[in-house]
């Protein structure tokens, strides 16, 4: 049973999501919310706003949806703002993107999107090389755009009367960098911020922002940015949620799907080939070897996760993963993600899985990123800080403590996401063991 004290604050005011990006996930985001408000569209894809959760035994037909549960904050209370470093506005860069039909879900509440105008980016060509941003913060001094960026979220918050806010990561994906001494500490970081260390990524530039000003951080990218110890501290210190990492959209989500049940079933699995062809931004920025090692990073780790290797060596000791991205203009944001698995059964006889999953990337992402800001921000009015690791299940990089491995089952994923929020609400949490039903002795049936 949890504290009193974690219990969520009630979501009273206008709660603002501010976006780092406004591309084809933001716009298709900040659209389907507005066309749900509307009535002209349905939030599939959203746990928080399609789900329900089983509290107390299956007798009690106790089932209420998760927006009822608990006090997340109403559709009609959100609003939105971005930064990106092209000046289109929301309306211009929906049809630019290309994810939702233009005459059905654009011109409608085109009046909304036109008013939603990018402010200048924190943007440096070094870190995402395929793209060059015009509308831009002046200057060179990481110092300066940290602190510029925190009084965009001071104005914002004021100019839209909000209560509370988030900010979720929906830009491109930067190129790797490693963890180094100066992710350490927060002495170490912002040192390293003063001397414009260029191991401080604009990334990371927002998210200390998002700290320092208390808001909720979530990265829904593959690159480091608030997964070090000096922003992890820095979380804890100032009592704010953080969450990350890279969207769990296409090709990884069926992974996490299917990888279990091949575990579950003790079937072997000798490789995993996986091939993708997108066309979108997305697509253009990992067309740049130093963004797609960031995202094959984060992609390789999730079969090792789940599969253990070390555990179950005879079953997956020795299986080959294979990762490639391929940017294909004509494509656009509706990705095509190719798997060939070829597992082995009894007797080691040798067996094939493909899957040719053709998904909308923005369609599948767009749900995640309302849920983690409506969740992140549920965290913050708990009492929460630090890691969210219940959050794992919208991410493909899922951050955990130190010493812990990350959790990338997508079914106990879950169950932490649900039985957290029991855990809030002082509900039993639900086991699945139902030995009680079946045994007299209810001691004996651990109830």
């Amino acid at each position: 049973m949890r504290s009193d004290s974690y219990v969520p604050r009630p979501a009273e005011g206008r709660l603002g999501i501010l976006l780092p990006g406004l591309g084809a996930v933001s716009t298709t985001f900040i659209a389907g919310v507005e066309l749900v408000r509307r009535g002209m569209g349905r939030p599939i894809g959203s746990v928080t706003q399609m789900g329900t959760i089983r509290l107390g035994k299956r007798t009690e037909n106790r089932v209420p949806p998760i927006k009822e549960f608990v006090p997340v904050t109403e559709l009609n209370d959100l609003v939105f703002g971005a930064w990106d470093p092209f000046p289109a506005n929301a309306y211009e860069s929906a049809i630019n993107a290309g994810v939702l039909d233009r005459h059905s879900h654009i011109e409608p509440i085109a009046d909304f999107l036109m008013g939603i105008e990018p402010m200048p980016a924190v943007f440096d060509q070094r870190y995402v090389k395929r793209l060059e941003g015009i509308n831009v913060k002046p200057g060179t001094s990481k110092r300066a755009w940290a602190e510029a960026l925190r009084q965009d979220i001071r104005d914002f918050k004021a100019k839209h009367n909000c209560e509370r806010l988030v900010m979720v990561w929906c830009g491109s994906t930067e190129i790797y960098i490693k963890q180094s001494a100066i992710h350490q500490s927060i002495e170490a970081f912002e040192a390293a911020i003063d001397a414009d260390h260029e191991d401080v990524a604009p990334s990371m530039l927002y998210a200390y922002a998002a700290i320092m000003e208390g808001v909720p951080y979530a990265n829904g990218a593959p690159n480091l940015s608030v997964d070090f110890p000096a922003l992890l501290q820095l979380a804890e210190q100032k009592g704010v949620p953080v969450a990350g990492k890279d969207f769990k959209t296409g090709q990884t989500l069926m992974k996490t799907i299917i990888a279990p049940g091949l575990k579950a079933r003790m079937l072997g699995l000798d490789g995993w080939f996986s091939t993708n062809i997108l066309g979108n931004r997305d697509g253009e920025v990992l067309d740049d070897p130093g963004s797609f090692k960031t995202k094959e990073e984060s992609k390789l780790s999730v079969l090792e996760h789940i599969l253990q290797p070390q555990t179950y060596p005879e079953l997956y000791g020795k299986f080959a993963h294979v990762v490639r991205i391929n940017y294909y203009p004509p494509r656009g944001d509706a990705k095509e993600g190719w798997d060939n698995i070829d597992i082995r059964g009894w007797l080691d006889y040798p067996m094939q899985i493909k899957v040719d999953f053709l998904c909308r990337d923005s369609i599948l992402a767009a749900p995640i990123v309302l849920d983690l800001a409506l969740f992140m921000d549920l965290a913050h009015r708990a009492g929460m800080s630090g890691i969210q690791e219940w959050l794992s299940f919208y991410l493909k990089s899922p951050m955990a403590a130190e010493g812990l491995y990350p959790e990338h089952d997508l079914f106990i994923q879950q169950m932490k996401l649900k039985n957290t929020l029991r855990w809030m609400m002082g509900e039993d949490q639900i086991t699945h063991l139902g030995l009680d039903y079946y045994l007299e002795d209810a001691e004996l049936a651990g109830v």
